[in-house]
């Protein structure tokens, strides 16, 4: 996909990430893409829903699974600010998606390049086409000033 389709979807789970100041949860947003039509977003819910597993992916792959009738999400591509943890990489791994595209790293809990890489292991059945980077500082950014506020 060009450079400006994935800034545009990733400008548009930037949109969810910000939606999560209502509940208190850390700000990271998600959309789920088949083609260049979104058919699932989200932000993290772990506050909202008292889910440890709420997270941004997790609830947009449970999205596109009931748009899509199917937990195989092949064809799709899925745009989050901020690098998915180990158990959103497994999600992401298991549900098929085609590529996925980060914009801030996170070195402290991210599986998808920092302290680990599950969506290209080789040992597993599946592997992500993987994308990092896109709008890094904007998604970043909406970090950091959740979690001045919280200081």
């Amino acid at each position: 996909m060009a450079a400006a389709e994935d800034e545009r979807f990733m400008a548009e789970a930037l949109v969810e990430a910000r939606h999560c100041a209502a509940h208190a949860d850390v700000p990271v947003g998600c959309v789920v893409v088949r083609g260049v039509e979104v058919i699932a977003r989200a932000g993290n819910e772990r506050e909202l829903r008292r889910d440890p597993t709420a997270h941004a992916e997790t609830v947009a792959l449970r999205q596109a699974a009931l748009t899509t009738g199917s937990w195989r999400l092949d064809g799709c591509t899925m745009y989050v600010t901020l690098e998915p943890c180990a158990m959103c990489a497994g999600a992401i791994v298991l549900a098929r998606l085609d590529r996925l595209v980060i914009g801030a790293p996170d070195p402290n809990a991210g599986f998808a390049g920092s302290l680990g890489n599950l969506v290209q292991d080789g040992r597993l059945n599946h592997r992500v086409d993987l994308e990092r980077g896109v709008l890094e500082a904007a998604c970043g950014e909406v970090l950091r000033t959740f979690f001045l506020g919280r200081r």
